[in-house]
């Protein structure tokens, strides 16, 4: 359930005319809704309770530092993968002892910024990790909190890009060689092991996989425990998928996932951590455009909208889908057209959907993609030196740009030509 809903034949979000939204602040653009957030945000820890728990908000769905300040005060923990998103974090006001820094790349610099500036745990990927932190811990006179990931060979079924959790994947370290592992990070000074981690995969649309990872958690946190390691957190990830189109697609609800999690790990005693990103974003942000040209091709038509691949990239980086609806509802019975929906962008990539029935539409009329909330304008880019789309939240009948679009004297300024040009 989302927030974006006709009124009057006018698309709302929450109590706003996204039409006003466009008027004020131009197409495109993002909006998020922040009764979607909330609620999202709250189908996890009512489905995780009564165990003890921390849900983490996976930054890297959504880093805009006012959404993380709506979660952040729910009392959402975050789940970063840089030093960037850490810092954003931050200064959305969450305290570092909710703060999980996951990530294969970790940097020495990145280790110190956490370790001095406060973390709940480290997400270890592998040996050459966790030697460097602990010679950054150490060298700090600090101790770093730490889970190790594990892999526990397990297919997500989801898009090949987003699985992590099989043995040729670049996360963890394979399940079987935890035991030599987890001995070594008792061994290492400056580190002090408190649970497990894994994460198999992201957008996932049914529970077995899960099932499956979580099973072999359950059994590791019981040898560990033989082999004196103190388990007493497990980070489960997150992945769980949202539905992207309005049809007959259902992914599992966090009721049902959280019964999961009771069923397979409950009786541990461990507090369970979860990190979801996409259902919570997901289905909260929209991003808008209007229609530049109705254009008439070879056996097709064309919408060309002023929003781009480097806005949205998921169609053209995944094959991504996203229902695209008209502002203004259109009046019952209207016949939809086949559009290939594309953007202004010199490439052919730049194509939202093929074939795609939509009400007729005219020059100026806008549109809405829905379920963009989620690694939309994180992944944004300024490609032909196009501005980065603004971005904006509403709460009710009030909304506020918390990101604006930047002109061209801004984008022009970063750059600087060496003295020898001059």
């Amino acid at each position: 359930m989302d927030h974006f809903l006709y009124r009057n034949g006018a698309l709302h979000a929450e109590d706003v005319p996204v039409a006003v939204i466009a008027a004020a602040v131009g197409t495109p653009f993002y909006v998020y809704s922040t009764a979607t957030l909330t609620r999202h945000y709250h189908l996890f820890t009512e489905a995780l309770a009564p165990l003890p728990n921390l849900v983490c908000f996976a930054i890297k769905s959504l880093s805009n530092v006012a959404v993380l300040k709506t979660l952040g005060d729910l009392g959402a923990g975050m789940d970063v993968v840089s030093g960037g998103e850490y810092l954003r974090a931050k200064a959305a006001g969450v305290p570092g002892e909710r703060i999980v820094f996951s990530g294969v790349g970790k940097t020495r610099e990145e280790m110190r910024l956490a370790l001095e500036g406060g973390i709940r745990q480290f997400n270890v990927e592998g040996e050459p990790e966790l030697r460097a932190l602990s010679e950054v811990a150490a060298g700090l006179g600090r101790t770093a909190p730490i889970t190790i990931r594990v892999n526990p060979d397990v297919d997500a079924r989801t898009h090949e890009k987003i699985a992590t959790g099989k043995k040729e994947n670049k996360f963890g370290i394979p399940i079987e060689r935890a035991s030599a592992v987890y001995a070594e990070a008792a061994a290492l000074p400056g580190i002090e092991v408190i649970g497990i981690d894994v994460h198999i995969g992201s957008q996932l649309t049914e529970l077995e996989p899960f099932e499956q990872a979580y099973l072999k958690v359950a059994d590791l946190t019981r040898r560990l425990r033989s082999e004196g390691h103190d388990i007493r957190r497990l980070d489960l990830g997150g992945g769980l998928g949202i539905p992207y189109t309005r049809s007959n697609e259902a992914p599992p609800l966090p009721t049902d996932y959280g019964a999961l999690i009771k069923r397979t790990v409950g009786d541990l005693g461990c507090e369970i951590e979860i990190e979801p990103g996409r259902l919570i974003s997901g289905n909260a942000g929209l991003l808008v455009a209007s229609v530049i040209y109705v254009k008439n091709g070879e056996g097709r038509d064309f919408l060309i909208l002023d929003a781009a691949m480097n806005d949205l990239v998921r169609p053209s980086m995944y094959g991504a889908h996203h229902d695209i609806i008209p502002v203004i509802e259109p009046a019952p019975g209207t016949a939809p057209h086949p559009y290939d929906v594309v953007g202004p962008v010199c490439e052919t990539g730049d194509t939202f959907a093929k074939g795609r029935p939509v009400a007729p539409l005219r020059e100026g009329d806008l549109v809405a993609f829905r379920s963009a909330g989620a690694y939309g304008a994180v992944m944004a880019s300024e490609y032909n030196t196009r501005p980065l789309v603004p971005e904006v939240l509403v709460k009710g009948d009030q909304f506020a740009v918390i990101r604006a679009r930047p002109s061209f004297d801004e984008i022009l300024k970063r750059d600087t030509i060496p003295s020898w040009l001059e």
